[in-house]
């Protein structure tokens, strides 16, 4: 039965994580590019200047969150395991040139969270206990007239949070810290549980809480040990981005430990572990988002371009670059095991192992409270408010369950559900793009401060 269940998933998941999925969802961002008139390079410093400008402002409107504990919230969801293990994965299998086009889908994605923020804001609601809500469910909803795709977008967030935003991050915690520090997996799965009970059981505003200050701490803790090895290795800086560039047209001929790529392998890993860690275009970040306390949707939507250059072009490079300098890319480690030894050989001591120990325990945990609310999210709009404490209760039981298990099989299917996220949430972009344009020009036209 279960060797069933996982050939039907692998071969749904080459569909779901394949070329025709990567097509649609640069497309998109592409799409969105043009018709804003690149709003993520128009209004970048914009962006910017609104996030680092007013972190502890509130934005003003109606909302559960301050603007920054709500992207808080969607980058510690975002920053997760995958800026550590995808990107090595990525460099492993499509060589360096994959990072070009990692960049490529940063680049483009920005766009598109900027996007699927807006329009969520508009058709955001609060629930039956006061709690702000929004996403791509109720835009199909409100919006579209398809509440048939809002319900099947929510069970597709519900179920798959379980597996990518929960046990699958737990796992990865127990393992780092048994494999580094022997602790016990047990261990590890209890602490995880309490720890994520104090701060999930108070609901948005507590994580939102606990978000505005993990986020900054653990990208500055591994985006200061990657920096330290990158100025350590500035003389070997320039080779490595031209060998990026030259292999993302070319490929890669096999050297040491490593395969070899062709261009095509590179596009492929490279995108799809980009689009993988921002997220854009699968409808999870608009849901936090749409809790924030701000007076315009365009405003927050400028929070979307900031949140995807903070996890693609900063954290997702900075390990690639990292790996490059190092010459650790044909060792022939993959996964978290190369950024571990590419961080060793650039660090002293055991700096290296805990820079990136640190940083994955770090990520997997922020990515456990923030899925816990997209899931949440998904619950309420099916069964209504009631079921926000028992999803909660059942969060922290799989946390543990997560942390002693053996998950290949889940994190499979979690996988391809949550790229199935990607089709009814682009249905609701796409079909919205009247409305964004729209908003985009009302905000841009009254010179908002």
């Amino acid at each position: 039965m279960l060797e069933t269940i996982q050939s039907i998933n692998s071969w749904l998941n080459g569909y779901v994580w394949g070329m025709p999925m990567i097509v649609l969802l640069v497309g998109t961002g592409v799409l969105l590019t043009i018709l804003t008139g690149a709003a993520q390079f128009r209004y970048f410093w914009r962006a910017m200047t609104e996030v680092l400008g007013k972190l502890t402002q509130p934005g003003g409107g109606e909302g559960s969150v301050r603007p920054f504990q709500a992207v808080a919230t969607a980058l510690a969801s975002t920053v997760g395991v995958g800026n550590i293990a995808g990107v090595a994965t990525a460099i492993f299998l499509g060589g360096p040139g994959a990072l070009f086009w990692l960049w490529v889908s940063g680049l483009f994605g920005m766009c598109t969270k900027y996007a699927e923020i807006v329009v969520a804001l508009h058709y955001r609601e609060r629930d039956d206990s006061g709690t702000m809500r929004g996403g791509a469910m109720y835009v199909l909803t409100k919006g579209l007239g398809l509440p048939w795709l809002g319900t099947l977008f929510a069970l597709l967030t519900s179920i798959a949070a379980f597996g990518i935003g929960n046990m699958v991050q737990a796992n990865s915690v127990a393992d780092a810290l048994q494999t580094t520090f022997a602790i016990p997996t047990w261990i590890t799965g209890l602490a995880l549980v309490v720890i994520t009970a104090a701060v999930i059981l108070g609901g948005i505003k507590r994580i939102g809480q606990v978000t505005e200050l993990l986020v900054p701490f653990m990208a500055l803790l591994y985006l200061g040990g990657g920096f330290v090895i990158l100025l350590t290795h500035a003389s070997r800086l320039p080779d490595a981005f031209a060998l990026v560039f030259e292999s993302a047209f070319t490929g890669t001929a096999a050297t040491g430990g490593f395969a070899g790529s062709t261009i095509a392998m590179a596009l492929r890993f490279g995108i799809a572990r980009g689009l993988f860690s921002n997220e854009a275009g699968l409808g999870s970040a608009p849901m936090v988002h749409a809790a924030a306390n701000t007076d315009h949707p365009v405003r927050q939507g400028l929070y979307g371009i900031f949140e995807v250059f903070v996890d693609t072009l900063l954290i997702c490079t900075t390990t690639g670059l990292v790996i490059l300098v190092t010459d650790t890319w044909t060792s022939g480690a993959t996964g978290a095991a190369l950024s571990v030894r590419a961080f060793e050989t650039g660090l002293p001591g055991t700096w290296g192992d805990i820079v990136v120990t640190g940083g994955l325990v770090l990520f997997a945990f922020s990515t456990v409270i923030g899925w816990s609310y997209y899931g949440e999210t998904g619950v309420v709009y099916l069964f209504g408010a009631k079921a926000a404490v028992p999803y909660r209760l059942a969060w922290l039981v799989f946390i543990y369950l997560g942390a002693v298990g053996s998950l290949h099989l889940i994190w499979d299917v979690a996988d391809t559900l949550n790229g199935l996220m990607a089709l009814p949430n682009l249905v609701a972009v796409l079909f919205s793009i009247p409305l964004l344009l729209r908003l985009q020009k009302e905000f841009f036209s009254r010179s908002r401060s």
